[in-house]
């Protein structure tokens, strides 16, 4: 996945799983587990002799997103080029292997024989090298390929699978003496146009099992290489994952692992139709893809690689706000890590530039790389919210939130280097943990709009939990004029931070271009810049409505307050009112 493309491609796949939801029976693997400081020399440890061993050894792995894999080339996309500096700095967060997307196609001919551009094969070779150099295993790709001529394999079958077959034959025969530590994937997210469910499961095995063939056949260290096969849209649905059982049965070979994607409930990944919080379905949905995992693929011996994982919508720091609330995505990750943990599966972070600054190497959120590197041996508690409220307008009082544990012992509250008073500042009573009045008059001071201070509540286990205290009062909007390529709704936040947006016509049907429901989704539909005092109505919005027609939109705030405001457009004009 990257950012450029995630609207389209992995919508359509993470939809379709989030309909589909499967609960199967559990089975008892062993845990994946990471050192949380794995040595960086190579040669530290052996590589394992069976692909278990291999994908075990892996975990926990990390993204190269949005580099080699960028379209026309490996800057377009807003990253530096990689450097073995980058792979240190991931290996000394505890990452002990890289997945390495690769985009082919930027550097090859698309006629026969479909030749790869030395230059660029080199400089693939020279990426991956730095990062075995760094102790890495590193997984290596044919990424957005996939999409661009994969994709047309229905409509004109033997072109591309000559064609996929030139190029894995091109890659294979460059790094066929490359240490088993090298890790080849046939395909990423693969889907077929104009195709039946027949056809689709067909090109899947058939892609699959050339590909195996190729690489076998180049011999070397290719003819026991670890080969990574993916699902039908490297997707963890029950069906599309027992095909590939079938296609590796088929294959005999025990150096083979497969490979599926996760980026959560898709209303809740993009935030959309209500789905603000990591709320039970959610939950659900998360834990039935790992119980599939474990029992379709590890339960028979066949390891699994979880390529990709993440929110479909966060972390993206390109964006002026967050379209998952902090608090809510944390306790994703940290119940995605603790399943993968107790289904014996390898985990690889998506990261496009987001959770690592490449420019400088520094991580953008230390908060939540700590907790997802406390995922990789134990849990960690959390909380419903990592915000407290406090109304600037009214008097301050006790403010409760509920504990969960999740195995851990709560340990107490600190601000700062500082911990708060059991009894005076907070009290637990079961897992109800309360703020006390005198604490809050504290922490707020003079009450500016905002966070006034930062809490953490520490657990016996895994990461702290953040909580913010922030002031507020009632938002406040302003009438505003404007158009279908540039509206933004004059905004005084007054402290408080959105959550979504409901769109709805006079008659009571849903306004927009989500009109299944009336929450819109985030960032596509709308966002707030706070800094700027505005909240955004995006084009793909506004020219959505019916012309003329009055749209009443209800903001909801993560507060608990809800603001109405009227919008109507007319051709290309837009006006806006306070309800």
């Amino acid at each position: 996945m990257t950012g450029a493309h995630r609207a389209g491609r992995t919508h359509r796949l993470w939809m379709a799983l989030g309909l589909a939801l499967i609960t199967a029976a559990g089975l008892a693997v062993a845990p994946a587990t990471a050192d949380p400081a794995p040595s960086a020399d190579p040669a530290a440890s052996a590589v394992p002799g069976t692909a278990q061993g291999v994908v075990a050894a892996m975990q926990p792995s990390w993204n190269l997103g949005n580099s080699l894999d960028a379209i026309p080339n490996e800057t377009a996309w807003g990253n530096p080029p990689a450097t073995k500096a980058l792979f240190d700095a991931v290996r000394a967060k505890g990452f002990r292997s890289v997945r390495i997307p690769v985009t082919w196609s930027n550097a090859q001919s698309a006629t026969a024989p479909y030749t790869i551009d030395p230059a660029y094969l080199g400089r693939v070779k020279e990426v991956v090298d730095a990062a075995l150099s760094a102790g890495h295993y590193v997984l290596l790709n044919v990424h957005h390929d996939s999409w661009q001529w994969i994709s047309k394999m229905a409509d004109d079958h033997d072109a591309v699978r000559a064609r996929f077959d030139a190029t894995w034959r091109q890659i294979a025969t460059a790094f066929r003496d490359s240490p088993r530590r090298l890790l080849f994937e046939s395909v990423n997210e693969p889907f077929f146009d104009n195709a039946t469910d027949a056809q689709k499961t067909q090109y899947m095995d058939e892609l699959n099992t050339s590909f195996h063939t190729l690489v076998r056949a180049s011999g070397g260290g290719n003819a026991t290489r670890v080969l990574v096969l993916p699902t039908l849209g490297t997707t963890p649905a029950q069906n599309l994952m027992e095909d590939l059982v079938s296609t590796i049965t088929e294959l005999h070979d025990p150096n083979l692992a497969a490979t599926v994607h996760y980026y959560g409930f898709w209303p809740f990944s993009v935030n959309i139709a209500g789905f603000t919080r990591f709320e039970e379905t959610s939950r659900k949905d998360l834990v039935d893809a790992f119980t599939r995992m474990r029992d379709i693929f590890v339960a028979k011996g066949i390891p699994v690689y979880l390529g990709e994982y993440g929110l479909l919508s966060y972390p993206d720091y390109t964006k002026p706000a967050a379209p998952v609330e902090r608090g809510e995505m944390w306790k994703y990750f940290e119940l995605l890590g603790h399943q993968a943990r107790i289904s014996g599966v390898t985990t690889a972070l998506w990261d496009a530039g987001s959770f690592i600054n490449r420019n400088t190497l520094q991580w953008r959120e230390q908060g939540l790389v700590d907790l997802i590197r406390a995922s990789w041996r134990t849990r960690s508690g959390t909380a419903s919210s990592d915000q407290v409220f406090v109304p600037k307008s009214a008097p301050i009082t006790d403010h409760t939130l509920t504990l969960e544990r999740n195995g851990t012992t709560f340990r107490g509250l600190w601000h700062g280097d500082t911990k708060l008073t059991a009894g005076r500042d907070y009290t637990v009573s079961g897992d109800a943990l309360t703020l006390t009045k005198t604490a809050l008059t504290r922490l707020v001071g003079d009450r500016a709009y905002g966070v006034n201070a930062s809490l953490q509540a520490r657990f016996s286990a895994g990461a702290p939990w953040p909580i913010d205290v922030i002031t507020h009062d009632l938002p406040v909007q302003s009438d505003a004029t404007g158009t279908t390529e540039a509206f933004a709704i004059p905004t005084q936040f007054r402290g408080d931070v959105l959550a979504t947006m409901q769109a709805r016509y006079a008659d009571g049907s849903n306004a927009g271009t989500a009109t299944w429901t009336p929450y819109q989704e985030f960032h596509q539909t709308f966002y707030p810049r706070y800094a700027d005092g505005t909240l955004v109505l995006t084009p793909a919005f506004l020219n959505a409505l019916t012309d003329g027609a009055p749209v009443t939109l209800t903001f909801d705030f993560w507060s608990g307050a809800a603001v109405t405001y009227r919008v109507t457009r007319t051709g290309t004009t837009v006006t806006g009112t306070v309800s």
